[in-house]
């Protein structure tokens, strides 16, 4: 009895010390959906990304309550630089990031604002981490966590890796498909609201699997969705290599 007892504990060890960390299957589940996105090409030879967003924001019951269409400029190589660009009452806006420091032009006039400008960096932040998924997860400051297997409301089943930043960071959860590993979807827990963001569909024609549509819902505690507060449709890419 405890000769048995000894070799199945034995043996339970070695398995588990074979077995990867949730940390090194995070890592690889991200490599092979990045593998899954690059069609025929490699986002390391990417030096520029542009693109038209086009966002629409919904109230509680549906109503759209404003639509809005930005130019988006992302420059990867030698360092990473960033552009946005839009009108609004006709009146041009751009909002710059040139690798070290924000400038906002509206109209021709500049802004000075500091908080206006951190505002306008944390908008750019947002708009690449949304539109460069997976790739944006090869972060080095970013913590890597398998969660195991979930499934959606929809019945599909999905990898969950937990994303963390760090401190003061929003955490977030990226979905990716069990058969294909395409992202689905990622979830955001940021201070004052939670959010499942859904890729509906994707850009084929650059050589990678580019976000074509997103849906935002704002979800509950237990992630159950409440409304759609966002949509957004990504379109007329360029991609410049090296």
């Amino acid at each position: 009895m405890t000769y048995r007892f000894l070799l199945s504990f034995a043996l339970s060890l070695f398995i588990f010390s074979c077995s990867p960390s949730p940390e090194k299957q995070a890592q690889e589940l991200i490599e092979k959906s990045i593998e899954a996105h690059e069609l025929s090409k490699k986002w390391e030879n990417v030096t520029i990304i542009k693109f038209k967003k086009s966002t629409r924001i919904l109230d509680e019951n549906g109503k759209v309550e404003n639509e809005s269409e930005q130019w988006v400029e992302f420059r990867l190589k030698p360092y990473f630089e960033a552009k946005l660009t839009w009108e609004k009452d006709s009146v041009l806006h751009v909002a710059n990031f040139n690798g070290s420091k924000m400038s906002y032009q509206m109209g021709g006039n500049a802004i000075q604002n500091e908080g206006f400008l951190k505002a306008k960096k944390s908008e750019i932040d947002a708009a690449y981490f949304a539109f460069a998924q997976p790739w944006i997860l090869l972060d080095e400051n970013a913590n890597l966590i398998y969660e195991g297997q979930k499934t959606f409301d929809d019945g599909r089943n999905v990898e969950s890796v937990r994303v963390d930043y760090g401190k003061d960071s929003a955490i977030s959860w990226f979905y990716l498909d069990t058969v294909s590993s395409q992202v689905l979807a990622n979830e955001i827990h940021a201070n004052d609201h939670k959010s499942l963001i859904e890729n509906v569909s994707y850009n084929e024609l650059t050589g990678f699997l580019l976000v074509k549509e997103q849906k935002s819902y704002r979800i509950n505690d237990t992630g159950k969705k409440m409304f759609l507060q966002t949509e957004f449709l990504y379109s007329d890419y360029e991609v410049t290599f090296e």
